[in-house]
């Protein structure tokens, strides 16, 4: 009798020690299935908030950053806090949903914020071959998408100026003759190629568009009152 009340307890011993561990072991299945859920949800809503829009006041509506590189992302929403001035104008490209602050010259904070009038090119609301610089892995990545025909606005306080696409071209850095006078009123959007490089891309994607009123009629630009060239660059960088 002795003998069976110890195997007795024995057996509720051994009994109770696997359900402890059966119990533990249960217990860090869920728990790690837990925290697996919460770091996918940690994951997923970190993510969504760098791809998600971002609401830019000038702007009608928010911008896309599903194509944008994270580095661009980050440098995008630190620059609303630290470059604050009104912009140019407001391009507008429906193709490809584009809409983008333009700011005068191309320095870093700028085109971490928009776009940007390249200096020595027509001004603003000016007749001219008006150039605009962007980062190909920002606003202007969807620069890949357009075509000949496609239509380029430029919105301005008081009214809003519609040019089609006219040439597409790729060409080396140092080739800047595709800021040269029109025969008639130009916008030439430039970032660098190709969209999706590591490091510094080689060459300039150019896209040309020309003003529709003036392509439409035959108006032909005075070369002489257009504002490109580096002596104009020179001169604007010692205002």
């Amino acid at each position: 009798m002795k003998f069976q009340k110890i195997e007795l307890v024995l057996l509720a011993v051994g009994l109770l020690l696997l359900a402890v561990w059966g119990g533990a072991r249960f217990h860090g299945a869920v728990s790690a299935k837990t925290a697996i859920a919460e770091f996918e949800a940690a994951r997923a809503e970190n993510l969504a908030d760098s791809t998600s829009p971002s609401l830019d006041r000038t702007l009608s509506s928010p911008v896309d950053f599903r194509l944008w590189s994270p580095k661009r992302i980050a440098a995008y929403k630190v620059s609303l806090a630290e470059k604050t001035d009104l912009p140019l104008a407001i391009l507008r490209i429906p193709k490809i949903n584009l809409e983008v602050p333009v700011f005068n010259d191309t320095d870093d904070l700028t085109l971490d914020r928009g776009v940007g009038r390249i200096l020595g090119t027509a001004r603003v609301g000016e007749p001219g071959n008006l150039g605009i610089a962007g980062h190909r892995d920002g606003f202007f990545r969807g620069l890949q998408s357009i075509a000949q025909g496609d239509v380029v606005e430029l919105v301005q306080p008081r009214h809003t100026d519609k040019y089609v696409v006219e040439d597409i071209r790729i060409v080396a850095p140092e080739d800047t003759s595709v800021l040269n006078p029109k025969e008639v009123p130009a916008v030439t959007l430039v970032t660098c190629f190709p969209f999706y490089f590591v490091g510094h891309a080689p060459k300039r994607y150019i896209v040309t568009a020309l003003l529709e009123s003036a392509r439409e009629s035959g108006f032909g630009a005075d070369k002489d009152t257009i504002s490109t060239g580096k002596n104009i660059t020179d001169k604007e960088n010692k205002k």
